[in-house]
């Protein structure tokens, strides 16, 4: 592959798959660093270029290095849900309840389960319509509207605002 190839690939489908394991993950920093890594692997193993089966092993490579982070991170990740922070003082209480409700809002939404969360972060971080949204999952209209509704339902009950 060629410097020229990879770059083209880069440009088309880095955001793509940025997205694709954000909606997998609720974490935009874990997305990234998994596209990232689906990059270098690609570039690192010299892949020969063909447009489709190369936008397929990206994916594949992303999703496989999504799933071993996964796995890695449970035991981190019961550690961290058990984890409570205490109460500051003055403005680094409005500071430290902003990261606490964040980090809540992050946690929540990595366990919808995926549908609900794909459906949800298409609404509110690329500001689609139910619409575009069914079109894009080949889905019904209805069918998005159940999903964003279960999904608001448990982000409204667990985040307790």
């Amino acid at each position: 592959m060629t410097k020229a190839e990879f770059k083209i690939i880069y440009d088309l489908y880095f955001d793509n798959i940025r997205r694709y394991i954000y909606y997998r993950s609720g974490n935009e920093e874990l997305a990234a660093d998994i596209a990232q890594e689906a990059f270098i692997k690609v570039w690192e193993n010299q892949f020969d270029y063909h447009p489709n089966k190369t936008k397929s092993l990206l994916y594949k490579i992303a999703l496989d290095n999504y799933i071993t982070h996964f796995r890695k991170g449970k035991v981190e990740a019961k550690y961290l849900n058990e984890v409570k922070l205490g109460s500051a003082e003055g403005s680094e209480d409005n500071s430290l309840e902003y990261k606490e409700l964040k980090s809540r809002y992050e946690k929540i939404l990595a366990k919808l389960p995926e549908k609900q969360r794909e459906v949800f972060l298409m609404s509110r971080l690329e500001e689609l319509t139910y619409k575009e949204i069914a079109e894009r999952l080949e889905i019904g209209v209805k069918a998005v509207e159940k999903r964003m509704s279960l999904a608001l339902g448990v982000l409204k009950r667990e985040i307790k605002v």
